[in-house]
């Protein structure tokens, strides 16, 4: 059975940091791009950010920009995101996603998705 499984999330309060871990099992995602996204009540699903197989291509959503890293581990099937200077706004539920075909901006585009983890950041 493939499976991601999200972790890390919480409660913390604005300027605070927390780092999410993605751990897959079932299959390798060492070949494959893997990326983060995140939906808040009553808004769509919204990309975070992406990271190529190597790790020598990343990409951010502009609300990601200067505040959150993506990175990956191989050996341990594992993305990792990395939140500073967090915001209210930043308050969803946190999805990692694998494999991407086509445009990796679109959710639509990933065939394996994790049950997210809650983000919540207080003022």
């Amino acid at each position: 059975q493939v499976q991601l499984v999200e972790s890390g999330g919480g409660l913390v309060q604005a300027g605070g940091s927390l780092r999410l871990s993605c751990a897959g099992s079932g299959r390798t995602f060492s070949r494959d791009p893997m990326g983060w996204f995140r939906q808040a009540p009553g808004k769509e699903r919204e990309f975070v950010a992406v990271i190529s197989w190597s790790g020598g291509s990343i990409y951010y959503g502009d609300s990601a920009k200067g505040r959150f890293t993506i990175s990956r581990d191989n050996a341990k099937n594992t993305v990792y995101l990395q939140m500073n200077s967090l915001k209210p706004e930043d308050t969803a539920v946190y999805y990692c996603a694998a494999d991407p075909e086509g445009n990796y901006r679109d959710y639509e585009a990933y065939a394996y998705w994790g049950q997210g983890t809650q983000v919540t950041v207080s003022s």
